[in-house]
Protein backbone atom coordinates (compact mmCIF):
# COMPACT_ATOMS: atom_id res chain seq x y z
CA UNK A 1 0.00 0.00 0.00
CA UNK A 2 2.78 2.42 0.91
CA UNK A 3 4.72 1.53 -2.23
CA UNK A 4 1.71 2.31 -4.40
CA UNK A 5 1.17 5.59 -2.58
CA UNK A 6 4.74 6.80 -2.99
CA UNK A 7 4.71 5.82 -6.63
CA UNK A 8 1.77 8.17 -7.08
CA UNK A 9 2.81 10.99 -4.78
CA UNK A 10 6.58 10.61 -4.36
CA UNK A 11 7.36 13.25 -6.97
CA UNK A 12 5.13 15.78 -5.19
CA UNK A 13 6.84 15.12 -1.85
CA UNK A 14 10.28 15.46 -3.43
CA UNK A 15 9.27 18.76 -5.05
CA UNK A 16 8.08 20.20 -1.74
CA UNK A 17 11.24 19.17 0.08
CA UNK A 18 13.44 20.62 -2.66
CA UNK A 19 11.58 23.92 -2.72
CA UNK A 20 11.63 24.49 1.02
CA UNK A 21 15.18 23.43 1.90
CA UNK A 22 18.07 25.54 0.54
CA UNK A 23 20.85 23.77 -1.31
CA UNK A 24 24.32 23.39 0.17
CA UNK A 25 27.11 25.72 -0.95
CA UNK A 26 30.50 24.25 -1.76
CA UNK A 27 33.73 25.72 -0.36
CA UNK A 28 34.99 26.40 -3.88
CA UNK A 29 32.12 28.83 -4.47
CA UNK A 30 33.00 30.86 -1.34
CA UNK A 31 36.81 31.18 -1.32
CA UNK A 32 38.24 34.38 -2.84
CA UNK A 33 41.28 34.68 -5.14
CA UNK A 34 41.80 31.00 -5.85
CA UNK A 35 45.18 30.10 -7.35
CA UNK A 36 48.64 29.85 -5.79
CA UNK A 37 50.06 32.83 -7.70
CA UNK A 38 47.01 35.07 -7.39
CA UNK A 39 48.81 38.06 -5.86
CA UNK A 40 52.48 37.73 -6.80
CA UNK A 41 51.95 37.96 -10.57
CA UNK A 42 49.43 40.79 -10.56
CA UNK A 43 51.23 44.13 -11.03
CA UNK A 44 49.21 45.68 -13.86
CA UNK A 45 47.09 47.84 -11.53
CA UNK A 46 49.67 48.94 -8.98
CA UNK A 47 50.29 52.36 -10.59
CA UNK A 48 46.63 53.35 -10.87
CA UNK A 49 45.86 57.04 -10.30
CA UNK A 50 42.38 58.59 -10.60
CA UNK A 51 41.62 60.87 -13.55
CA UNK A 52 39.58 64.05 -13.12
CA UNK A 53 36.14 63.96 -14.74
CA UNK A 54 33.06 66.13 -15.09
CA UNK A 55 31.12 66.52 -11.81
CA UNK A 56 34.22 65.96 -9.68
CA UNK A 57 34.34 68.40 -6.77
CA UNK A 58 37.92 69.51 -6.17
CA UNK A 59 39.59 70.96 -3.12
CA UNK A 60 42.43 73.20 -4.36
CA UNK A 61 44.82 74.72 -1.84
CA UNK A 62 47.36 77.29 -3.01
CA UNK A 63 50.40 77.88 -0.79
CA UNK A 64 53.29 80.33 -0.96
CA UNK A 65 55.76 82.36 1.07
CA UNK A 66 53.44 85.37 1.19
CA UNK A 67 50.08 84.52 2.88
CA UNK A 68 48.47 87.70 1.55
CA UNK A 69 49.46 86.86 -2.03
CA UNK A 70 47.82 83.40 -1.96
CA UNK A 71 44.68 84.44 -0.10
CA UNK A 72 42.66 85.45 -3.21
CA UNK A 73 43.22 81.99 -4.67
CA UNK A 74 41.88 80.00 -1.71
CA UNK A 75 38.28 79.35 -0.68
CA UNK A 76 37.25 80.07 2.93
CA UNK A 77 38.02 77.15 5.24
CA UNK A 78 35.11 74.94 6.20
CA UNK A 79 35.03 71.64 8.02
CA UNK A 80 33.37 68.75 6.24
CA UNK A 81 31.30 65.93 7.68
CA UNK A 82 32.47 63.39 10.20
CA UNK A 83 34.50 60.50 8.81
CA UNK A 84 34.41 57.26 10.74
CA UNK A 85 37.05 54.61 10.20
CA UNK A 86 38.54 56.50 7.25
CA UNK A 87 35.34 56.31 5.17
CA UNK A 88 32.10 58.25 5.40
CA UNK A 89 28.47 57.68 4.51
CA UNK A 90 26.24 60.68 3.88
CA UNK A 91 28.70 63.25 5.23
CA UNK A 92 28.21 66.93 4.27
CA UNK A 93 30.37 67.97 1.32
CA UNK A 94 32.78 70.89 1.92
CA UNK A 95 33.03 73.68 -0.67
CA UNK A 96 35.19 73.15 -3.72
CA UNK A 97 35.56 73.65 -7.45
CA UNK A 98 33.13 71.65 -9.58
CA UNK A 99 34.45 70.29 -12.87
CA UNK A 100 31.88 71.19 -15.53
CA UNK A 101 30.68 69.08 -18.44
CA UNK A 102 33.58 70.31 -20.59
CA UNK A 103 36.20 69.47 -17.96
CA UNK A 104 36.78 73.05 -16.78
CA UNK A 105 36.89 74.68 -13.37
CA UNK A 106 36.31 78.38 -12.73
CA UNK A 107 39.31 79.47 -10.66
CA UNK A 108 39.60 82.85 -8.89
CA UNK A 109 41.43 85.59 -10.82
CA UNK A 110 42.62 83.18 -13.54
CA UNK A 111 39.20 82.09 -14.82
CA UNK A 112 38.44 78.81 -16.61
CA UNK A 113 41.09 76.07 -16.50
CA UNK A 114 40.67 72.72 -18.22
CA UNK A 115 41.55 69.89 -15.83
CA UNK A 116 39.30 67.11 -17.16
CA UNK A 117 41.32 64.14 -18.37
CA UNK A 118 44.29 64.97 -16.13
CA UNK A 119 45.35 63.26 -12.93
CA UNK A 120 45.76 65.34 -9.78
CA UNK A 121 49.52 65.79 -10.16
CA UNK A 122 49.24 67.00 -13.76
CA UNK A 123 46.38 69.34 -12.87
CA UNK A 124 48.40 70.79 -9.96
CA UNK A 125 51.39 71.35 -12.26
CA UNK A 126 49.20 73.15 -14.79
CA UNK A 127 47.74 75.38 -12.10
CA UNK A 128 51.19 76.20 -10.69
CA UNK A 129 52.29 77.39 -14.12
CA UNK A 130 49.30 79.72 -14.39
CA UNK A 131 49.74 80.99 -10.82
CA UNK A 132 53.38 81.84 -11.53
CA UNK A 133 52.25 85.13 -13.05
CA UNK A 134 50.81 86.18 -9.68
CA UNK A 135 52.77 84.33 -6.97
CA UNK A 136 56.45 83.53 -6.52
CA UNK A 137 57.11 79.77 -6.27
CA UNK A 138 53.51 78.69 -5.62
CA UNK A 139 52.65 75.23 -4.42
CA UNK A 140 49.30 73.59 -5.23
CA UNK A 141 47.52 70.65 -3.59
CA UNK A 142 44.43 69.11 -5.23
CA UNK A 143 42.05 66.55 -3.76
CA UNK A 144 38.79 65.03 -4.99
CA UNK A 145 36.14 65.75 -2.36
CA UNK A 146 33.32 63.62 -3.77
CA UNK A 147 35.22 60.46 -4.65
CA UNK A 148 32.37 58.05 -3.99
CA UNK A 149 31.55 54.44 -4.76
CA UNK A 150 28.30 52.55 -4.18
CA UNK A 151 27.98 48.92 -3.14
CA UNK A 152 24.59 47.20 -3.45
CA UNK A 153 23.15 43.72 -3.13
CA UNK A 154 24.32 40.81 -1.00
CA UNK A 155 26.64 42.66 1.41
CA UNK A 156 26.18 43.34 5.11
CA UNK A 157 26.25 47.14 4.86
CA UNK A 158 25.20 48.38 1.41
CA UNK A 159 25.41 52.07 0.63
CA UNK A 160 27.40 54.93 -0.88
CA UNK A 161 30.85 55.57 0.59
CA UNK A 162 33.13 58.61 0.29
CA UNK A 163 36.76 57.53 -0.19
CA UNK A 164 39.22 59.99 1.39
CA UNK A 165 42.41 58.61 -0.18
CA UNK A 166 40.96 58.57 -3.74
CA UNK A 167 42.07 55.01 -4.37
CA UNK A 168 40.14 51.88 -3.50
CA UNK A 169 40.13 48.38 -4.89
CA UNK A 170 37.09 46.18 -5.40
CA UNK A 171 38.02 43.89 -2.46
CA UNK A 172 38.47 46.94 -0.23
CA UNK A 173 35.07 48.28 -1.29
CA UNK A 174 33.46 44.99 -0.35
CA UNK A 175 35.35 45.14 2.95
CA UNK A 176 34.02 48.55 3.98
CA UNK A 177 30.51 47.39 3.08
CA UNK A 178 30.82 44.53 5.58
CA UNK A 179 31.92 41.77 3.18
CA UNK A 180 29.70 39.46 1.14
CA UNK A 181 26.86 37.49 2.67
CA UNK A 182 26.88 33.71 2.40
CA UNK A 183 24.07 34.07 -0.16
CA UNK A 184 26.16 36.21 -2.55
CA UNK A 185 27.20 35.03 -6.01
CA UNK A 186 30.98 35.54 -5.99
CA UNK A 187 31.57 34.52 -9.59
CA UNK A 188 29.47 37.24 -11.23
CA UNK A 189 29.92 40.58 -9.43
CA UNK A 190 28.81 43.53 -11.57
CA UNK A 191 30.70 46.85 -11.76
CA UNK A 192 28.84 49.70 -13.47
CA UNK A 193 31.05 52.56 -14.66
CA UNK A 194 30.43 55.86 -16.44
CA UNK A 195 32.86 56.20 -19.37
CA UNK A 196 32.54 59.40 -21.42
CA UNK A 197 28.90 59.74 -20.43
CA UNK A 198 27.99 56.12 -21.21
CA UNK A 199 27.32 53.35 -18.71
CA UNK A 200 29.54 50.28 -19.06
CA UNK A 201 29.11 46.95 -17.29
CA UNK A 202 31.92 44.59 -16.31
CA UNK A 203 31.48 41.20 -14.66
CA UNK A 204 34.10 39.99 -12.18
CA UNK A 205 34.80 36.57 -10.69
CA UNK A 206 36.02 37.10 -7.11
CA UNK A 207 37.13 33.48 -6.84
CA UNK A 208 39.60 33.86 -9.73
CA UNK A 209 43.14 35.20 -9.57
CA UNK A 210 42.37 37.11 -12.79
CA UNK A 211 40.57 39.66 -10.61
CA UNK A 212 43.89 41.40 -9.91
CA UNK A 213 44.44 42.22 -13.58
CA UNK A 214 40.85 43.29 -14.20
CA UNK A 215 40.26 46.89 -15.41
CA UNK A 216 37.77 47.30 -12.55
CA UNK A 217 40.11 46.03 -9.81
CA UNK A 218 40.57 49.67 -8.80
CA UNK A 219 37.24 51.47 -8.69
CA UNK A 220 36.73 54.88 -10.28
CA UNK A 221 34.68 57.80 -8.98
CA UNK A 222 30.96 56.98 -8.90
CA UNK A 223 31.39 53.28 -9.73
CA UNK A 224 28.51 51.06 -8.64
CA UNK A 225 29.17 47.50 -7.45
CA UNK A 226 26.26 45.08 -7.43
CA UNK A 227 26.44 41.62 -5.86
CA UNK A 228 23.57 39.41 -6.92
CA UNK A 229 21.92 36.78 -4.67
CA UNK A 230 22.35 33.08 -5.30
CA UNK A 231 19.51 30.76 -6.29
CA UNK A 232 18.85 29.66 -2.71
CA UNK A 233 18.31 33.30 -1.62
CA UNK A 234 16.01 33.96 -4.56
CA UNK A 235 13.98 30.83 -3.83
CA UNK A 236 13.72 31.70 -0.14
CA UNK A 237 12.49 35.19 -1.04
CA UNK A 238 9.74 33.72 -3.20
CA UNK A 239 8.63 31.47 -0.37
CA UNK A 240 6.74 33.95 1.78
CA UNK A 241 4.32 33.34 4.63
CA UNK A 242 1.42 32.44 2.36
CA UNK A 243 3.54 29.91 0.47
CA UNK A 244 4.57 28.31 3.72
CA UNK A 245 0.93 28.09 4.73
CA UNK A 246 0.08 26.35 1.44
CA UNK A 247 2.98 23.93 1.91
CA UNK A 248 1.81 23.08 5.43
CA UNK A 249 -1.70 22.48 4.13
CA UNK A 250 -0.39 20.18 1.38
CA UNK A 251 1.75 18.24 3.84
CA UNK A 252 -1.21 17.91 6.22
CA UNK A 253 -3.29 16.54 3.36
CA UNK A 254 -0.58 14.03 2.49
CA UNK A 255 -0.35 12.87 6.09
CA UNK A 256 -4.14 12.46 6.22
CA UNK A 257 -4.08 10.44 2.98
CA UNK A 258 -1.31 8.21 4.30
CA UNK A 259 -3.28 7.61 7.51
CA UNK A 260 -6.48 6.73 5.62
CA UNK A 261 -4.70 4.44 3.16
CA UNK A 262 -2.84 2.64 5.93
CA UNK A 263 -6.16 1.72 7.57
CA UNK A 264 -7.46 -0.05 4.47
Amino acid sequence: MFIRFFRNFGFLILFILTAFFPSCTSKKKLVYFQGKEAVSNSDSNKNYTPILHADDLLSITVMGLDPDAVKPFNLPSQTGGQIVGGYSQGAPTPPGYLVDSEGNIDFPVIGKIKVGGLDRVSAATLLKEKLGAYINNPNVMIRILNYKITVLGEVRNPGTFTIPNERISLPEALGISGDLLITAVRKNVLVIRDVDGKKTETRVDLTSKNLFSSPVYYLHQNDVVYVEPNRAKINSSVINASNVGIAISVLSLLITMITLLSRK
